[in-house]
């Protein structure tokens, strides 16, 4: 063992650089804040949604690869918001990126959407034809 890995001084350093590379300070702790993690990796695309993947193989396999949301979501991120191409590659489940190889576009597809359910303009409110079982009663009225 070092003296430098002793009292920690190559942690340090590792934290230097990865400040560095995000570009300060201020940027290692919005993905800090975000992700949990302060993870530098190689840039390997972006999707329509303007998500951006990254890969560093120096980490385990399962957490070698994740996804940064754009910053119009902030906090309001979710698992809807990864395009289904992009979710292949993410779980390993293949090793090219879509742009590598684009999938192939069949014309009935339909273009993925985020889940749109927690917005208050754009959700699906079903409405009944019937009427209710049970009417309210509000004090002070008389029955008709």
């Amino acid at each position: 063992m070092k003296l430098t890995e002793f009292f920690g001084f190559d942690k340090l350093a590792k934290a230097g650089r990865i400040i560095k590379a995000k570009g300060g300070i201020g940027a290692a702790i919005k993905q800090r804040f975000l992700i949990d993690q302060t993870k530098v990796g190689t840039l390997v695309g972006t999707d329509y949604f303007g998500n951006r993947y990254y890969e560093e193989n120096s980490h385990f396999i399962p957490r070698n690869r994740w996804v940064e949301f754009s910053d119009r979501v902030w906090l309001d991120y979710d698992a809807s918001q990864v395009p289904p191409e992009w979710h292949r590659w993410l779980h390993h489940s293949t090793d090219t990126t879509p742009t590598e190889s684009p999938p192939h576009k069949e014309k009935w597809v339909m273009l993925h959407q985020e889940n749109n359910s927690l917005d208050v303009e754009k959700k699906y409110i079903p409405y009944s034809t019937t009427r209710t079982k049970i009417q309210g009663w509000t004090p002070g009225q008389k029955k008709e």
